[in-house]
């Protein structure tokens, strides 16, 4: 292994153990050879970091905390662990194609303002369906996948610079975060990437969006989809960044704004 890679990829684990070899396995296949594996597991109860080390010896660097530090804080110890010049953050859940970091690297060029890159995510389970090509900011403060839901028809097909990276398979100049700090352990999960993102934007950091750069996810793998948990996070999260982020007119308009969102969501529960 080379002591110092070009990217360093950390994978944050808690009670992952059935998605792990899948999406470890995927990184194996890789046509570019120059990064390192950090998988920090987050106190899990599963056998995660015994599966892992067993299965892979060396070649899977493995942080293990003793207790859940959520997304951020497991991206966070990575980040300080990792040797790469560039960071990727990679979910569990999920499955990369054999050409994704080498189309990411790709994707670097000479403009030095550029310091986030973000993979086209698609659903594990409908492979032609979109998870994310790249995330946006509502008016009250959560943020969402850019052409979520959608059919992948080729409309996504352009390098094009967009706001920040999903989480779940972005990658970061180390600079980045030497500059505006680590993730804000606070928000513990979800959110956390659209905080750090903004952060970045305001330090003048651009984003770029490689199509090209294809991984699948299994959404919420770990969480559930629809559960109280992520539902709390989501929401709680939500309200932290209109806190920090956003202007005192906006702040005070994404009360109705808020009001608005539930009215739809409260239509598609019924």
């Amino acid at each position: 292994m080379d002591p110092k890679p070009l990217l360093s990829v950390i994978i944050p684990n808690w009670n992952g153990k059935k998605f792990l070899a899948e999406c470890i396995d995927s990184l194996k296949e890789q046509t570019f050879c120059d990064f390192e594996i950090i998988l920090v597991d987050n106190g899990s109860t599963d056998g995660s970091a015994e599966f892992v080390e067993h299965r892979y010896g060396a070649w899977v660097r493995i942080i293990r905390n003793k207790k859940n530090l959520g997304y951020s804080g497991g991206n966070n110890a990575g980040i300080r662990s990792a040797k790469g010049k560039y960071i990727v953050l990679l979910n569990n859940d999920t499955v990369v194609e054999p050409t994704w970091l080498e189309e990411l690297v790709r994707a670097i060029g000479s403009d030095d303002q550029i310091g986030m890159w973000a993979s086209k995510v698609c659903s594990y389970y409908q492979r032609d369906r979109i998870e994310a090509v790249g995330e946006l900011i509502y008016w009250d403060g959560l943020n969402r996948a850019r052409g979520q839901y959608e059919q992948d028809q080729g409309q996504y097909d352009e390098v094009e610079e967009i706001f920040f990276p999903p989480g779940c398979g972005g990658m970061y100049r180390k600079e980045v975060f030497d500059g505006i700090g680590l993730f804000d352990e606070d928000f513990f999960a979800y959110g956390d990437d659209a905080e750090i993102g903004i952060r970045a934007r305001l330090a003048g950091w651009k984003c770029l969006f490689v199509p090209k750069g294809v991984l699948y996810h299994k959404n919420s793998g770990s969480t559930g989809q629809y559960s109280p948990f992520k539902a709390f996070y989501v929401e709680r999260n939500r309200f932290w960044i209109t806190i920090k982020y956003f202007p005192f007119p906006l702040l005070f308009l994404s009360i109705f704004f808020t009001f608005y969102r539930f009215c739809f969501q409260g239509y598609g529960v019924l």
